[in-house]
């Protein structure tokens, strides 16, 4: 009896969970992006199917965690512990030159 009353206050928590985000989502949205960008006000059901399609986009199906774990993690660990210290000063210029705006990468040199 106690497991059923906790597998019931479990699922009556997740439903309360959704139902937050679904009117976080939702409240965001429509009071952002009318103002912002002239764009429409979305109900609730379309606020939970964009947090779940967000959720698919940026975090993908597996477990938590950031774009920084998994295989990449350790290959780039790999590919870094193998550098001399003069490639390692190459592949950092690189990078700053191809990801940061010009003045950001003025600045850093300086």
């Amino acid at each position: 009896m106690k497991k059923v009353l906790w597998i019931g206050g479990m699922m009556v928590l997740g439903v309360a969970f959704v139902a937050l985000l679904g009117s976080v989502t939702m409240g965001l949205w429509n009071w952002l992006v009318p103002e912002l960008f002239a764009g429409p006000t979305i109900t609730f059901w379309q606020a939970l199917g964009l947090f779940i399609l967000s959720k698919i986009l940026f975090s993908g199906f597996g477990k938590g965690g950031s774009h920084r774990s998994g295989p990449w993690k350790n290959y780039w660990k790999e590919k870094w512990s193998g550098m001399t210290p003069e490639e390692r000063e190459t592949f950092k210029r690189k990078m700053k030159d191809k990801w940061c705006s010009p003045s950001q990468a003025r600045s850093e040199q300086e």
